[in-house]
Order: structure tokens, then C-alpha cells, then sequence
């Protein structure tokens, strides 16, 4: 398997392609990395390629705040403009251009 390169970057905004949450990508693995349970416990139906980005992302949907691990293909830019409130977002980012975050210089310390 080749992996590609990413289509999105740190601090971007996305959106699911499917569920309706959206959030902040605050790190990429080049291809699959999590467990196989967790991979196994995706519907076979709607189990993405392991050879492609996936991203974790502090994310949010309108009643909670997590942390998410989604595949390239399921990830759209979220374009919305409107505001995250997940908790984390403040303690890594700041905001940066175009509606996206910028990583604050004393979180790449931590």
C-alpha cells in the first residue's frame, strides 16, 4: 500500500461527509494507525481504505465535544465560518486566516 499525501492540513476546519459533526484537524496519520477493533467496528459497508490520511480531529456535533478519527475520503472543508466550541481548540490554536486555526507556538512545546 502507498500512502498520499494529505489533502488537509493542521488546523483546518472540516466537516463528515456523512454525520453531522465538523471540527479542527490537530494531527494526521499518512494511513490507517488506530486498532483493529476499531477498524472492525465500522460497518463493513461504510469501512474506509487503510491506505489513505486519517485525521484526528477535536470535534463537535451539536450535543458534544470528542476526539475523532476519520479517513481523507469522509472529510469535506467546512466552509460554514461558524464558531467551534470544543475545549481544546484554545489550549493548541489560535485563529488564523480564512476561518481556520493557527498551532499557538508554546503548544508545539508542550
Amino acid at each position: 500500500m502507498k500512502s498520499r499525501q494529505a489533502k488537509f492540513t493542521i488546523g483546518q476546519v472540516v466537516k463528515h461527509r456523512i454525520f453531522p459533526f465538523r471540527g479542527v484537524i490537530f494531527d494526521v496519520d499518512p494511513e490507517f494507525a488506530n486498532t483493529e477493533e476499531w477498524w472492525l467496528a465500522i460497518p463493513e459497508d461504510m469501512r474506509p481504505r487503510k491506505d489513505q490520511p486519517f485525521y484526528h480531529l477535536f470535534a463537535e456535533n451539536e450535543e458534544n465535544e470528542y476526539i475523532a478519527y476519520v479517513s481523507e475520503q469522509n472529510l469535506l472543508p467546512d466552509e460554514s465560518g461558524r464558531p467551534l466550541r470544543h475545549p481544546q481548540i484554545e489550549e493548541m490554536f489560535e485563529p488564523g486566516m480564512d476561518g481556520q486555526f493557527a498551532v499557538k507556538r508554546n503548544a508545539m512545546m508542550n
